[in-house]
C-alpha cells in the first residue's frame, strides 16, 4: 500500500505524491545537486487512481543514504537513522497538483502521512476562521500588478492555533526545493497556505450566498479593488499612482487585524417591537403570530467595561464618543464582519447609518434557529426573546404497547402481532396538542407559532402533513409494523411527516428503547451435547443475539478479543438446532480462521455438522447443493464467498455469520457488494473492533447488517462522520450510540461485570497462511534438505535436520528472513499480514504488546516495516543493546510513555525482565521448548499484573509449526518427555516420518 504525503507550494498550492514499499537500492553515484528520479515514488497515472487532480512534478530535498532516500518509517518516529548520518539530496517526484477542499475525499486504498494531517488542519482552520468572520479584504501587490484578497485576522487563540501549526509542520511538508539545496521556512509555508485557502473559502462562500452578495464601492480605485473581492478573477488593475494611494488606504485594515486587542463587540437583539394589527384586533393569546412584527437592533458592548452596551443610535449620534475609540469605525467593521457570517444583515450594511433591521416572520424564524448559532460562534453577543423556546420541537409521539416478554423465544420470529398498541399523537415537549388546536396552527400558516405563551419553529408543510397523517381512518393505515420496522421507524422517522421526538412503550419495545435490554433478556440453553461451560457475560451474549433473532434485526457481537464471541455463536446455534431450527447457517471468516471454526465446533458443539467450503476441491453446482441441505454450519472464506457468489446467493440461510467483519468496512470492495447479496433471515457480525479506522466502518458493518438503518453513506457522512470527526461533536456521538444501541454488544476485558470471570491468562492459537512465494521457498527447501538427510548420517544428519528445521521456520516468518538480502516486506508473509492485523486491533483496544521472536535478524526486519504499517513506534529490545539501553526501552514502556508494541528477541527478553504494562503476548515464531515460551509470557505475566493477559502463538497449519506442536504434545503425553527436547526428538526420527513432518501441507497455503 502506498504511503501519500502531501506539501504546500507557494506557486502551485497543494501538491500530492506517495512512494511504495522499499526496493533494493542501486550503486549508482551522482553529484549531490542533480536531481535524479525517486526510486519508490508512486507513478502518475497510479496517483491520479487514488486521487483526481493536474499531474506535474516537484523536486524534493529527502535525506538521503548513497544511492536512495531514506523511507518515511526510517524518518517518522523523530528517531536518528541508524548508520552514518544522511545527507539532504534532490530527488523528483510525480506529483498531482490537487485542490484543498478535497483533502477529505482520500481513498482507502493507501495510507497517509502526517504531512496530509497537518494540511488538513491548515484548512481547517482556515474554514473555522471563515465561518467567524474572523477575515478582512487586503490588497497584495507583486510588482506592477495587484490582487484583492481575504486574509486571515489572527488574534488570540487562533494565532495560538496558527503557532502551533508551524512548530508541528512534518520535514516532508516542506521538503521542496525552492533554491539549491534549500526549502522555503515553516512559517512561511504555513502562512502561504492558510491565506490561500482563507481566500479561497469566503469566496466561495460568497459565491453561494442566497441572495448573492455583491461588494460595490462606485467609481474610483475603491469600486475596482471591492469589486475583486467576490469574484473568480481577483485582479486589480489600476495605474501605479490609483494602486499605491488604494494600498496605503487598505494596509490600515491589516493593523487592525494585526492587534492584539479589540475595544468591542457588536451584539445582536432580536425584539418584538409590536404588532402588524391595530391594537383592538390583537390578540394576546394569538397562537400563529401574523400579528407580530420583528427587528434586529444592532449594539456594541465594550471590551474594557463589559456592563458598557451601546445602542448604534447612540453610536452614530455620537454619545459613544470618548467611551470606546472610534465607535463608528468599529461598528462598520464589526457589521461587515457579521454579515460574511449571516448573509441576511447584507441588505442592512447598505444604509448610511443602520441601527436596526426589520425582519419577515421567515426571516426571524432563520435568524431564531440558525442565524443567531452561527453568530454566537463567530463570536458575536446574541440576544433572543425571553418567549423563544428553541429546545422544544414539534414532533410526533408515539406510544406502544408489546406482548409479554415471555413470547419473545428464539424458535420463533416477533411478528405484527407482538404490538398489542400503536398510537400516534403530535406534542411539543411534554404537551400534547389536539386536532383543533393543530388545525388552527395549520391555517395560519407561519413558521413561527406562540404556543402556551412560548415561541417555536415549525414547518408549515410537515405540519399539515402530521394533521393528515393523523387522521386517517386507523382501519386503513399501514399494518402494525414489526419489531425491526418499528425500530427503524423510531430510530429514523424517515417514513413520518414529523420527527418522532418521543415514544412511550412498555414491555420489550421500552426496554430496548430505554438501554434496558437486560431486563428483557431471557436465558437459552444449549443443549446437554454443547460441552462448553458458559460464563455468566457469555450466557447473557447467546440470550441477546438469541433475543435479536427473533426480532429479525442484524447484530453485532463486538466483544473485545478472546472474549468468546465463536463459543457464543456455536451456543446459540446448537439452541437452536435443539428446538428445531434446521436451515443451514454461513459463516464467513478469513482463510486463516476456517479450520479455527470447525475445530472449535467439533469441540463445543459435536452435534453440528461442519462443511468448509474452501479449496480447489470444493462442491460446485447439485454437489454444492447436496453439501449444503446436509449441513447445519457452511464455512467459507471472504474470498470464496466473492468467487462463488452466483452460486451462494440461490441458498437461503438461517443466519449469515460474518467473522472478523471488518473484512466488509469497505462498502465499495467486491467483497463487500458479494457479501450483500446473500439472502439469510439473521445476519451476525462478529468483531472486536467496530470501528477500526473511521466511522464509515461502523456504517458499512451495520448497513449490511440491517439495511437503511443508518440511511445512505452520504447521509451517515454528512449526519455523524463530518461532526463526530472533524469537531468531536460529543452530542451527535451521543445520538449515534443512542441509534446503534439496540444493534450493538460490546464487552471489553475491563468491563467490571466480566473482570472477576475471565481467567488470569488466555491462551490463543492465532493461525495465519503461507503466501504463495512462501509455499514455492518451502517446498523447495524441504526437497534439498531432503536430499541431504537421507544420504547423511549420525551428527551431521542431525545438523541437517536442525538446519531444516531453522530454514523452514525462517520462510514460514518471511522470504526476506530466509534470503538475507534486505528486500522489501510488502505482503509477500502471510504471518506478518496477519500480525498487522492483530496488532491494529490491540492499538484500537488501546492495550499494550510483547511480540517475542527467536531471530534478532526477523526483528530488525518487522520494527521500520510494522511503524511504518501501523503509524506507530515500535520498540525492539536484543542481544545487541547495552544494558543501559535496555533499561531505558523497559523502563519507557513501563511508564506508558514509550511505544505500545514491544518487539523482543526470545533470548535478551525471555527473562528477568517485569513488563507488566502489556496486557497481550504474542510469540510469533515457536520455540519448540514450552518453558521458554512460558518463561517469555511471564515477562507480563507475573505478579502486578491486574489484568488479564492474552498469549497469541502464531502457527501455520499444515507447516513444520504445526506438526511439531502435535508432535511434541502426544510425545510428552506418552513418554513423559522432559522439557527441552523438542527440536532433538526430531533428529531421531526416521526418514520418512520426518518427511511426513516437514512436507507442507495444502491447508498451509492463502488463496
Amino acid at each position: 500500500m502506498p504511503l501519500v504525503h502531501a506539501l504546500w507550494s507557494p506557486d502551485r498550492g497543494l501538491l500530492l505524491w506517495a512512494e511504495r514499499d522499499r526496493v533494493p537500492a542501486g550503486t549508482s553515484s551522482r553529484p549531490a545537486r542533480i536531481a535524479l528520479a525517486h526510486p519508490f515514488a508512486v507513478s502518475s497515472a497510479d496517483l491520479t487512481a487514488l486521487h483526481p487532480g493536474k499531474p506535474t512534478s516537484v523536486t524534493l530535498l529527502l535525506p538521503s543514504r548513497a544511492s536512495r532516500p531514506l523511507a518515511a518509517a526510517e524518518l517518522g518516529d523523530g528517531r536518528k537513522p541508524r548508520g552514518p548520518a544522511p545527507s539532504l539530496r534532490p530527488w523528483s517526484v510525480p506529483a498531482l497538483v490537487v485542490d484543498a477542499a478535497e483533502l477529505d475525499d482520500l481513498d482507502d486504498a493507501a495510507s497517509y502521512g502526517g504531512s496530509v494531517t497537518h494540511l488538513k488542519a491548515v484548512a481547517r482552520l482556515a474554514a473555522d476562521l471563515v465561518r467567524r468572520g474572523r477575515v478582512l479584504p487586503t490588497l497584495v501587490r507583486r510588482g506592477d500588478a495587484a490582487e484583492a484578497r481575504w486574509r486571515p485576522v489572527l488574534q488570540g487563540v487562533d494565532f495560538a492555533a496558527f503557532e502551533a501549526l508551524v512548530a508541528a509542520l512534518p520535514p516532508v511538508g516542506r521538503a521542496e526545493q525552492i533554491a539549491p539545496l534549500t526549502g522555503a521556512s515553516p512559517r512561511a509555508l504555513v502562512t502561504d497556505a492558510l491565506h490561500a485557502l482563507v481566500d479561497t473559502a469566503v469566496r466561495d462562500r460568497l459565491a453561494r450566498a442566497d441572495p448573492p452578495v455583491g461588494l460595490r464601492g462606485g467609481g474610483g480605485p475603491a469600486g475596482v479593488w471591492l469589486s475583486a473581492l467576490p469574484g473568480g478573477d481577483p485582479r486589480v488593475e489600476l495605474p501605479l499612482e490609483e494602486l499605491r494611494v488604494l494600498a496605503d488606504a487598505v494596509a490600515k485594515w491589516d493593523e487592525v487585524a494585526d492587534t492584539d486587542v479589540v475595544d468591542g463587540r457588536a451584539c445582536f437583539r432580536l425584539a418584538e417591537v409590536g404588532t402588524l394589527r391595530p391594537p383592538e384586533a390583537d390578540d394576546p393569546d394569538d397562537q400563529t403570530g401574523d400579528g407580530t412584527k420583528w427587528q434586529l437592533q444592532f449594539l456594541l458592548r465594550a471590551t474594557a467595561d463589559p456592563s458598557l452596551l451601546l445602542p448604534a443610535g447612540q453610536i452614530w449620534s455620537g454619545g459613544a464618543n470618548g467611551l470606546v475609540r472610534d465607535p463608528r469605525g468599529l461598528l462598520v467593521a464589526e457589521l461587515g464582519r457579521a454579515a460574511l457570517v449571516e448573509p441576511m444583515l447584507a441588505p442592512a450594511l447598505r444604509r448610511t447609518r443602520p441601527s436596526e433591521h426589520d425582519l419577515t416572520v421567515e426571516e426571524a424564524e432563520r435568524f431564531l434557529t440558525a442565524g443567531a448559532t452561527r453568530l454566537i460562534e463567530a463570536g458575536f453577543e446574541v440576544q433572543l426573546p425571553a418567549t423563544w423556546d428553541g429546545r422544544r420541537r414539534l414532533g410526533l409521539r408515539l406510544s406502544v404497547r408489546s406482548s409479554p416478554t415471555e413470547q419473545v423465544v428464539t424458535r420463533s420470529r416477533v411478528g405484527r402481532d407482538e404490538l398489542a398498541a400503536f398510537h400516534w399523537s403530535v406534542a411539543v415537549g411534554d404537551d400534547e396538542i389536539g386536532e383543533e388546536e393543530l388545525a388552527r396552527l395549520v391555517a395560519a400558516k407561519t413558521p413561527l407559532v406562540r404556543l402556551r405563551g412560548r415561541w417555536i419553529s415549525v414547518d408549515a408543510d410537515r405540519l399539515r402533513a402530521g394533521l393528515e397523517f393523523l387522521r386517517r381512518d386507523p382501519h386503513r393505515q399501514t399494518p402494525r409494523p414489526t419489531a425491526a420496522e418499528l425500530l427503524e421507524l423510531v430510530r429514523l422517522g424517515t417514513e413520518t411527516p414529523l420527527p418522532v421526538t418521543d415514544v412511550r412503550a412498555d414491555g420489550w419495545v421500552g426496554d430496548v428503547l430505554a438501554e434496558r435490554v437486560d431486563r428483557t433478556l431471557r436465558p437459552v440453553a444449549p443443549p446437554p451435547s454443547f460441552r462448553a461451560t458458559l460464563r455468566p457475560y457469555q450466557q447473557r451474549g447467546v440470550a441477546w443475539l438469541a433475543f435479536m433473532a427473533a426480532l429479525g434485526l442484524g447484530a453485532c457481537l463486538a466483544d473485545d478479543m478472546g472474549l468468546g464471541k465463536t463459543v457464543q455463536t456455536l451456543a446459540l446455534e446448537a439452541a437452536e438446532r435443539a428446538e428445531g431450527e434446521r436451515g443451514p447457517t454461513l459463516v464467513l471468516c478469513p482463510v486463516s480462521l476456517v479450520g479455527m471454526w470447525q475445530r472449535e465446533a467439533a469441540h463445543f458443539a459435536p452435534d453440528l455438522r461442519v462443511l468448509a467450503h474452501h479449496g480447489s476441491a470444493r462442491g460446485h453446482g447439485d454437489a454444492l447443493a447436496g453439501q449444503v441441505a446436509a449441513a447445519d454450519l457452511v464455512v467459507t472464506t471472504y474470498a470464496t464467498a466473492t468467487r462463488d457468489a452466483a452460486e451462494l446467493e440461490g441458498f437461503t440461510w438461517r443466519r449469515l455469520v460474518l467473522d472478523e467483519a471488518h473484512a466488509i468496512k469497505n462498502a465499495d470492495t467486491a467483497t463487500a457488494k458479494a457479501v450483500r447479496r446473500l439472502t439469510a433471515e439473521h445476519r451476525l457480525a462478529l468483531t472486536g473492533t467496530p470501528v477500526e479506522n473511521r466511522l464509515a466502518d461502523l456504517w458499512s458493518v451495520l448497513d449490511l447488517l440491517n439495511p437503511g438503518l443508518l440511511g445512505s453513506r452520504f447521509e451517515f457522512r454528512r449526519r455523524f462522520a463530518v461532526p463526530i470527526e472533524r469537531r468531536g461533536d460529543t452530542a451527535t456521538a451521543a445520538a449515534l450510540r443512542r441509534l446503534t444501541q439496540p444493534y450493538l454488544l460490546r464487552r471489553v476485558k475491563t468491563d467490571p461485570a466480566i473482570v472477576p470471570e475471565l481467567p488470569d491468562k488466555i491462551e490463543i492459537r492465532q493461525e495465519y497462511r503461507l503466501t504463495r512465494e512462501q509455499g514455492t521457498l518451502y517446498r523447495a527447501i524441504v526437497d534439498e534438505m531432503m536430499t541431504k538427510i537421507e544420504t547423511t548420517h549420525g551428527i551431521k544428519r542431525r545438523g541437517n535436520v536442525l538446519a531444516a528445521i531453522t530454514k523452514l521456520k525462517q520462510v514460514c516468518n518471511h522470504p526476506a528472513h530466509l534470503l538475507h538480502d534486505g528486500s522489501p516486506i510488502g505482503q509477500r508473509s502471510g504471518k506478518v499480514n496477519r500480525l498487522e492485523e492483530v496488532l491494529a486491533d490491540i492499538l484500537a483496544s488501546g492495550d499494550r504488546a510483547l511480540c517475542f521472536t527467536q531471530y534478532t535478524e526477523f526483528g530488525h526486519l518487522l520494527v521500520p516495516h510494522l511503524s511504518d504499517r501501523l503509524g506507530a513506534e515500535v520498540g525492539f529490545l536484543h542481544g545487541g543493546l547495552a544494558q543501559g539501553a535496555r533499561d531505558a526501552i523497559v523502563a519507557r514502556f513501563q511508564s506508558g510513555d514509550g511505544p505500545r508494541i514491544l518487539l523482543l528477541s526470545l533470548k535478551a527478553g525471555g527473562s528477568g525482565l517485569t513488563l507488566t504494562a502489556a496486557t497481550q503476548v504474542l510469540h510469533l515464531d515457536r520455540s519448540w521448548n514450552p518453558a521458554v515460551e512460558n518463561q517469555a509470557t511471564d515477562r507480563a505475566f507475573r505478579i502486578g499484573q491486574g489484568r488479564t493477559v492474552q498469549v497469541r502463538k502464531f502457527v501455520c497449519p499444515g507447516t513444520i509449526e504445526d506438526r511439531i506442536e502435535t508432535l511434541i504434545s502426544r510425545k510428552r503425553a506418552l513418554a513423559g518427555m522432559v522439557v527441552g527436547e523438542g527440536e532433538g526428538l526430531l533428529t531421531e526420527l526416521s526418514t520418512e516420518a520426518l518427511r511426513g513432518v516437514l512436507t507442507l501441507g495444502e491447508e498451509a497455503l492463502d488463496e
